[in-house]
């Protein structure tokens, strides 16, 4: 949902789906196109301008896109997105090739979604281009032909000195990002408005139960796990931990919370951090390795663990040999969820933006409403396994 008033635009992996259809046509039909449509993986379609095409040979074109983030701009706002296509002149296999070429980041960590070695392009990009490809293709009757596509961003590396990728271990340029192909415009208030308006109406519809999820991923699985409860009761929070608890408070309808959640956001609730978004991998890494050694006391697992790049690196070494460190990660999620919903401004956020005096949130949340909100965790794998239940996993031996 979008605030009232504000653009939506298109991701990064829109404009490379855009440019690399408009190069393919030209080079089909010999004729450039000033724009393109293409279709997001909402099913929604969109017709997006074509900055400029350019033949390079008999079997190779490139056409550039500028990418527009409606009125949410970011680092990639207004960048040109290009892409470079060569068919096969003779009949093959009818491969799609995607490449990852200057401007674009190439992955050198293990813990993100692409491979090491790989160019920084994530599944849903590359899904639209190739369906970008493919339609072509058999528009023109040439599904025979192979071809590759080389997605270019020619301010790349300039673009990604202002962001973390290094950090992260994306080197050489930035990621080619969207999960849907459609970026929607919305300020911090005005999204925790939407979750309190959510809240509202499953309250308003007699409901008891609100499933929080941090977007449309976890919202997927969470339906599959919890059929019985109406679309109304699942409210993407994203990022908003803290926020989205606290307007629980102004809900009396409301007596269960079952928060769903992948293992990365997962560990940066059990810190407490209010905004899940601004945590920083330091730390995060640092406080699942002293749990780690806590719990199982192996020095080699906490040390594999300080070094991880991502929570999904960490989760490499963690599951499915340390299920009680799992348990303890989802423990700490129940007690920060517990303090953010039954102490409203009580609980105040450290200077790294979260709450470590665990006792201390412990200790608020015996008293005030609590017999009125049950709080249940859930974490999943990142494919959507559930690893942790807290009302079906057992609890941790101390």
């Amino acid at each position: 949902m979008t605030q009232e008033g504000l653009r939506p635009g298109f991701t990064t992996g829109s404009a490379a789906a855009a440019a690399a259809k408009a190069a393919l046509y030209y080079l089909l039909s010999k004729e450039p196109r000033d724009r393109v449509e293409i279709r997001f993986l909402t099913n929604e379609v969109c017709v997006i301008e074509i900055n400029r095409s350019k033949i390079l040979s008999a079997s190779s074109a490139e056409s550039f896109v500028i990418k527009d983030a409606g009125d949410d701009p970011d680092v990639t706002h207004r960048a040109e997105i290009g892409a470079r296509v060569s068919i096969s002149e003779k009949e093959g296999t009818g491969s799609i090739t995607l490449l990852g070429g200057r401007g674009v980041g190439v992955v050198t960590k293990p813990g993100l979604e692409v491979e090491v070695g790989r160019p920084a392009i994530n599944s849903g990009p590359e899904q639209m281009i190739r369906e970008a490809v493919k339609d072509l293709l058999m528009e023109f009757h040439r599904c025979d032909r192979d071809v590759t596509v080389e997605i270019v961003v020619p301010k790349g590396e300039e673009l990604a000195e202002k962001t973390l990728n290094a950090r992260l271990g994306i080197l050489g340029g930035i990621s080619i990002l969207g999960t849907t192909g459609i970026v929607r415009p919305m300020s911090h208030d005005a999204y925790i408005a939407t979750i309190c308006s959510g809240i509202r109406v499953a309250e308003a519809m007699a409901g008891k139960t609100l499933v929080f999820t941090t977007g449309r991923r976890s919202e997927r699985f969470a339906m599959d796990l919890f059929p019985g409860l109406p679309e109304e009761a699942f409210i993407q929070t994203g990022d908003f931990f803290k926020a989205s608890l606290e307007a629980v408070g102004s809900a009396p309808g409301i007596t269960q919370v079952i928060i769903t959640v992948f293992f990365g956001k997962a560990v940066k609730m059990a810190m407490g951090f209010p905004h899940t978004h601004a945590a920083k991998s330091e730390l995060t890494m640092k406080t699942l390795s002293g749990w780690a050694r806590e719990v199982t006391s192996d020095e080699t697992l906490a040390e594999n663990i300080a070094g991880s790049n991502t929570a999904r690196h960490a989760f490499t070494y963690i599951h499915p040999l340390h299920p009680d460190l799992i348990c303890r990660v989802g423990e700490e999620i129940k007690a920060s969820a517990q303090g953010f919903c039954h102490n409203r401004g009580k609980i105040k956020a450290s200077a790294q933006g979260g709450c470590h005096n665990r006792e201390e949130i412990k200790a608020s949340a015996q008293g005030g409403c609590h017999n009125r909100v049950a709080i249940r965790a859930v974490i999943f794998d990142f494919e959507g396994r559930v690893v942790f239940d807290s009302d079906l996993s057992p609890k941790r031996t101390p």
